[in-house]
């Protein structure tokens, strides 16, 4: 059965809860090319195929500005290209194997439970701030920033994710000023000297099973450290708590699909939270440069270009995921060969390394909450945009549990 032959999604639900509507009709060309000479890419065949090109590399997320720092001899890996960044990314996959998260579901069920008896006892709070202690802590234990000097690792690392400035490698955007940088930098300095120096020293007496751990025996320095512990840990701190914070808005929306989730196995959980991601990427768009000439839906991209990848649109291209591809329908019918949540977690080499811990962790707190029947959203929360990732962020969603929850 094609895409197209689907039958009808059964929630209705015509639109993002992210998109807004001023966002205007999908473009009909699969790539564009804006005033500042950036193509943008609309399509999935394109996306993917540039995702899969060995003559592009990373591009966003402040991976050029990176480029050149001294003291980094060893590039983060998200930055990193050919087979130093392949062997990089064998030697940290075991960290994010299934058989490894299922090491991680104890820990991540007990966050999950003391978080959820919290808001019992409170009655009323945010779900983003509840969605970001988890996020933090899983991570957290991932990497290894496990030894802070003082509590607020939390803080520490949205202050610096949420004030990071515009990510786009481009020279269209403003500089920063002086005191933008200088505080910034302060920032960076705060996280590294209160969290990530107190981690490495604590590992440099005793090993542990985590990121730093790894890094120390390849003998990286302080600063490559640090510049890991940015992009492995905020990253996925960062679009975890969106995605759950989402994920919930969705199924807190809709009683039917809320109790499909609820009582379904664990594939068809992880289907609906799929099909949700697919629908609401959390980095709704990435950079490549090119560094070779390419042709790309029959079109030549010169060497040099910057190419700017619209997930979101690449998601919902009606090629791949069928006509009702703005609706929310897990289970869909997809092409052979495409992942379930499409483009959200990337593709090629660069293709997000904790995609199955970000889905785990995230059903695991997810389904423990729902359960709860008196649980309600009480503000539904204000969609903005976060520059650093590329994604937009939801603040101000606020739930509360029913008197039957309460003791």
């Amino acid at each position: 059965m094609t895409t197209s032959e689907a039958p009808q999604c059964p929630y209705h639900l015509k639109q993002s809860l992210t998109r807004r509507p001023t966002a205007g009709a999908r473009p009909s060309a699969a790539i564009e090319v804006d005033g500042n000479g950036i193509y943008r890419i609309h399509a999935f065949q394109a996306a993917r195929d540039i995702l899969r090109s060995n003559s592009v590399r990373q591009a966003g997320f402040m991976s050029e500005s990176a480029r050149g720092v001294r003291g980094l001899g060893n590039p983060p890996v998200l930055f990193e290209e050919g087979e130093k960044h392949h062997e990089m990314r064998r030697s940290t996959a075991r960290y994010f194997t299934p058989t490894q998260v299922a090491e991680y579901q104890p820990m991540i069920a007990a966050l999950a439970d003391d978080l959820i008896a919290e808001l019992i006892r409170r009655g009323e709070m945010n779900l983003d701030d509840l969605s970001l202690r988890l996020a933090v802590n899983v991570a957290a234990r991932v990497v290894g920033l496990t030894s802070s000097r003082v509590p607020g690792l939390e803080r520490r690392v949205i202050s610096f994710v949420e004030s990071g400035g515009d990510s786009e490698p481009s020279s269209t955007q403003p500089r920063k000023s002086r005191l933008e940088s200088l505080r910034q930098q302060a920032k960076m300095a705060l996280f590294y000297f209160l969290d990530v120096k107190p981690a490495i020293a604590a590992r440099r007496q005793q090993r542990q099973d985590d990121l730093i751990s790894h890094l120390l025996d390849r003998e990286y320095n302080d600063l490559e450290i640090l510049t890991e512990c940015l992009t492995y840990g905020t990253a996925g701190m960062v679009t975890t708590r969106e995605f759950i914070s989402v994920a919930a808005w969705h199924l807190l929306r809709n009683p039917g699909l809320r109790t499909e989730y609820v009582h379904g196995t664990e594939p068809e959980r992880h289907a609906i939270l799929h099909e949700i991601l697919r629908l609401e990427p959390v980095v709704t768009m990435l950079y490549r440069r090119a560094e070779g000439e390419l042709t790309v839906a029959g079109q030549t991209i010169p060497a040099g270009s910057l190419l700017a990848l619209h997930l979101q649109e690449a998601n919902t291209d009606p090629a791949v995921a069928g006509a009702d591809a703005e609706q929310l329908c897990p289970g869909r019918t997809l092409p052979r060969g495409v992942a379930p949540q499409v483009l959200a977690f990337g593709d090629g080499h660069h293709r997000c390394p904790g995609a199955f811990l970000a889905i785990k962790e995230s059903d695991v707190f997810l389904r423990r909450l729902l359960v709860w029947q008196d649980l309600e959203i009480v503000s539904e929360p204000e969609v903005n945009s976060n520059e650093v990732v590329k994604g937009y962020e939801l603040r101000g969603f606020r739930v509360r549990l029913g008197r039957a929850a309460r003791p």
